[in-house]
């Protein structure tokens, strides 16, 4: 009898623990710049650090100019671009944790419309076309679009939203 009233006490300073704990977890997800000894300000912006390099690499002006391979066939650098842009993306997934969801949303539209374009305008080209042919048609639409290019929308809104972070602390 005593074995099983030792083991009631035990159980119920177990859920008191348990209670206690789930408390000043959840009140830490509600404000963690609040908390003491949790900031998370620093790891915020260097997120929005690390978007702003990767829409940098993925923008497709610069892509083309790091990734140039003239003696590529167009098919070659399609591959090689959408690779590229893959990698990058899938570096910096774990940044959307710390930013917020519009900003990742734009991160993640930039990426899957530099995809969309780099394969529209390869399966416009000739099968023997080369990627000077590809790289050339790439930025004449990129040219085109001026300043409404998603990559500079997209810098714009994450630069937005770390000046606002700056703000608030």
């Amino acid at each position: 009898m005593e074995g099983s009233i030792i083991s009631i006490i035990i159980s119920i300073i177990a859920l008191f623990i348990a209670v206690y704990t789930f408390y000043q977890f959840r009140s830490l997800l509600k404000d963690p710049e609040k908390q003491e000894g949790f900031n998370t300000i620093p790891l915020r912006l260097q997120a929005y650090e690390r978007l702003v390099v990767l829409c940098e690499r993925i923008g497709l002006p610069n892509l083309i100019s790091r990734l140039n391979e003239p003696e590529l066939s167009a098919k070659e650098m399609q591959v090689l671009l959408l690779e590229n842009i893959k990698q990058e993306f899938e570096y910096n997934t774990s940044q959307q944790i710390y930013v917020s969801q519009v900003a990742w949303e734009a991160v993640r539209n930039l990426r899957d419309q530099s995809m969309l374009i780099v394969n529209q305008v390869a399966g416009l080209l000739p099968a023997d076309a080369k990627a000077t042919d590809l790289n050339k048609q790439l930025l004449e639409i990129i040219i085109s679009q001026n300043d409404t290019a998603l990559h500079t929308i997209v810098l714009d809104a994450l630069n937005y939203e770390a000046k606002k972070l700056l703000r608030a602390s």
